[in-house]
């Protein structure tokens, strides 16, 4: 039985690049970095203890690799209790977001990494 979303594959052009923006604008911390003779993993998550966190793959190697696979950007929403400061924090550190807006089921924006893969942040109701 799956009972939660361990990790997420995220399919990068520059693993260094993406760390830095993960680590440094969006404030996720490194949980794991893993090296071998044909690759090289960084599992990131919010925060060391968060149940769900993903790992930023080589897409050239894994392409390489796996040429069947569907190397496309996952689609990723993420939840936030403070979502006021975290999109002005995002808009302060030059990130690319989209407009506050309101749905059903809260209160939601995108925004962007650093290779234009784009995300959600939503505070439930």
């Amino acid at each position: 039985m799956i009972n939660k979303i361990g990790q997420v594959m995220l399919y990068v052009n520059d693993q260094d690049e993406c760390l830095k923006f993960w680590t440094e604008k969006a404030g996720f911390s490194v949980v794991a970095e893993e090296k071998n003779e044909y690759m090289r993993w960084i599992e990131i998550a919010p925060t060391n203890d968060a149940q769900t966190s993903f790992v930023l793959h080589n897409k050239a190697v894994i392409a390489k690799m796996q040429p069947e696979l569907n190397l496309s950007t996952p689609s990723l929403l993420f939840f936030s209790d403070e979502l006021d400061s975290l999109y002005q924090d995002f808009k302060d550190k030059d990130i690319t977001v989209g407009e506050l807006v309101t749905i059903p089921s809260g209160r939601v924006f995108n925004f962007a990494d650093n290779e234009g893969n784009y995300f959600a942040v939503l505070e439930k109701k």
